[in-house]
Order: C-alpha cells, then structure tokens, then sequence
C-alpha cells in the first residue's frame, strides 16, 4: 500500500464512519482499538493491512469489504465467512450454565449414598485435563469434566480441613484450564465465567499466587470480548500488587512466572489497542523476567520462560504488523520443549507474518504444520482462520490443493 493509497484508504474510512453516525471514539471501542489508533488510520499515518482487520472495520462500518478496499478481489456475491464451526467445547459451556452444584443443595436419596472420590484420583484427573487443554484437544477435554467438574464442586462442598482446601485448589486449576481452552475457541464469555470461579476457588483455598494465575485468565478473556480497559485493569492491578509485595525480597519462581506472565498479557492487551511503544515495553520486561529466572518453567500451567516469551514476541509483532521481526524471532526459535498448544501458537503467527509478507509457501507451510500439532486449536482459531482465508485470497487461481484443502478443514473459505 502506498502513502497516496493508505491516505485514500483512510478517507474512506472517514466517509463511512460518518456516515454510519459515529465517532472515532465509538468505532474504536467497537474493534478493540483506541481512538487514536482510528484518528492515525484516518490520516493515513498507520497502514491496515491484515484482512481480519479490514473484515472487521467492515463490518463495524456497515459497508461491504470491497467497498472498504477496492484493491482486493471481489470475493463473490457474499462477503461474509462462512459460519463458525462446531465448537468442540459446547458440553462445556453448558457444563458452567447455572449453579456449579445444585444437587448438593437438593440431594436426592441414591446421590445422599454416593461414595466420594478419592483426592487421588481426583488429582489425577485435574492433571489429565491441563494435559488436553495443553494439546488443545477441546472434545477430549470437554469429555473429562462432564464428571470431574461435578465431582469437585461436590467434594468442596462435603469435604472438611485439608481435604476441602485441595479440593479448591483442584477446583481452581481445572477452571482455568477450562478457562484457558474457552479463550482459544473464541468463548470469551465463557471464559470469563470459568476465570471467575477459578479466582474464587484459588482465594478460598489461600492460595494468593493461584488468584493472580485466574487474573491472568481473566485478562485474556477481556481480551476476546475487545473489553482492553478491563484487561488493563484487571492485569496491571494484579502485577502492581504482586510488585510491592515482593518488593524488598527476591521473588520466588513461582512469584516470578506470574509476573512475567502477567507483562506477556499486558504486551498482548497494548499491540491489540495499536499501543507500539506499551507493547513492546512490556516484552521487554517479560524477557528481563525470563532471564532472570534462568529456564522454561510451567508454573500454573503458565509455561512462563525465555522460549514462551519469545513466542508471545512473535505474537506482538504480528499484531503490531511488523512481519519481518515476528518472522526473524519465530525462525531462531527451538520451541520443542514446550507443549503441542505453544508450539502451534507460534506456527499459527508465523503464518500470520509470512501472509502480512505475501510470501504465500511458508505461510501454507507453517499454516499446516500447526494444524498437524493442534488441528482443533487451529480451526476455531479466529486469527488462523482469517490468515488462512486470506492466503487462499492472495494465491488466487495459483492455490494449492493442500490450501484449499486446509481451508475447507478450517471452514475459511468465503462463499
């Protein structure tokens, strides 16, 4: 895009901004942005040139996207994606619906002889879960807490002393983790509601770091709903409180993990709002973290360490399109140590950087090697299936068949 058509682009968005009766700050809240990211757009000071986003400045616009940018393709008589797949955590969501344990409340006869389950087991099982979620098999997952979800709001409700306070702890970790697996589908909402049982079960079980690990949850969730105050908020609050309260010690491990991971989020919430100089401060922070800390730690199932850091580099400067950094610290990265769902993360990025690149091969590439490592992460991944249909736009009749094949996986190929 050149700077006589960025400035066109953004008179355009102008004109259909006005008249769709809204102000910059209006249409900024309506894509996650802020009202200075939309003035600079307008002035043709910042290119826009990821087709998620121009789908959905669209969209919010209420005009159609060719309309928007007549440079792209005319996609056909309908613009609009195909519809959402199957969510693989749909049992899950209705799982959360309504009281967590109505039938210890109400118990009926066969229920009041129930022999409960072993804190073992369930242990066990909460173990098994982070598993699934950390290979982002989400039927799998949603599978396993039909019964383990019910069993531990049951046993935090029955049990006493130490039994009780590892039931929440349980409780907790299997909340977010399905807090967590929710964020990745796009469930925002029922992200939220699952990061706000696991906080209240983390606090009930004293357990302070644990809040802060359901913080970070929360936070990302805010994230998907394009809520980025409350995920400011909610994030900077909890790392400004975990600061002062190691502040004239060293932090432990554990400690350290949340603030690192809690800069991460925060690094993700500004590249989101289009803050650069936030966002890259706050990588930066994360990488003075991580090494400090010295090695790849999973402490709260965070994978907080330098690795993970640098993949959430990558992630920023996707988002901030600088394409040619994601790519140049995506490359140099050996992210083998770390679980299926990391290592699919970052292919799905470099995929995102090497489409903002038109360099179509390594896009398809990365595209389908992330698929191979977490095919049901990747196919309700919002981002990987805009990069997807948008790789498919930009091959044109030069598609390959394993594209359009993995597009039609995806369901992300326009109609």
């Amino acid at each position: 895009m050149t700077d006589d058509q960025q400035r066109a682009f953004g008179r355009r968005v102008k004109e259909f901004r006005r008249a769709a009766n809204l102000d910059q700050q209006d249409l900024a809240a309506r894509l996650g942005k802020s009202a200075s990211w939309v003035s600079q757009v307008e002035r043709g000071l910042i290119p826009v040139r990821k087709l998620d986003i121009l789908r959905d400045l669209a969209k919010q616009l209420g005009v159609a996207l060719h309309r928007l940018e007549p440079s792209l393709p005319t996609p056909g008589p309908e613009e609009a994606p195909t519809e959402t797949p199957v969510n693989d955590l749909d049992g899950a969501r209705l799982l959360i619906s309504g009281h967590p344990a109505l039938d210890v409340l109400l118990p009926s006869a066969m229920q009041r002889d129930e022999q409960p389950t072993s804190v073992t087991d369930l242990t066990e099982r909460v173990d098994k879960a982070w598993e699934l979620a950390h290979r982002s098999e989400f039927a799998a997952l949603t599978a396993e807490l039909q019964t383990l979800v019910p069993a531990l709001e049951r046993a935090v409700r029955t049990r006493k002393g130490a039994d009780r306070i590892t039931g929440l702890r349980l409780l907790a970790r299997t909340y977010q983790a399905l807090s967590a697996s929710f964020v990745r589908q796009d469930e925002a909402d029922a992200a939220w509601i699952a990061a706000d049982r696991a906080i209240g079960a983390a606090e009930a079980s004293g357990q302070p770091l644990e809040v802060c690990a359901g913080i970070f949850r929360l936070a990302h969730a805010f994230v998907r709903l394009k809520h980025l105050d409350q995920a400011e908020h909610a994030a900077q609050a909890a790392l400004q409180t975990l600061r002062d309260h190691v502040a004239d010690r060293s932090p432990s491990p554990e400690e350290t993990s949340i603030l690192g991971s809690l800069h991460l989020v925060l690094a993700l919430i500004h590249s989101r709002a289009g803050h650069r100089t936030k966002a890259k401060a706050d990588i930066e922070a994360a990488r003075s973290v991580a090494q400090a800390m010295g090695s790849d730690r999973n402490d709260f199932d965070l994978e907080f360490g330098p690795t993970n850091v640098e993949i959430q580099a990558v992630a920023t400067n996707v988002e901030l399109g600088d394409a040619g950094e994601a790519i140049d610290i995506g490359e140099a990265l050996d992210a083998s140590g770390l679980s299926p769902e990391r290592r699919a993360r970052l292919l799905m990025d470099l995929g995102r950087a090497y489409v903002q690149r038109r360099q179509a091969g390594e896009a398809q590439e990365c595209l389908l090697r992330a698929e191979e490592l977490a095919p049901e992460m990747l196919r309700s991944h919002t981002a990987a299936r805009a990069a997807i249909r948008e790789l498919v736009l930009i091959s044109g009749d030069s598609a390959s068949r394993a594209l359009l094949e993995l597009a039609d996986r995806a369901d992300a190929r326009d109609s």
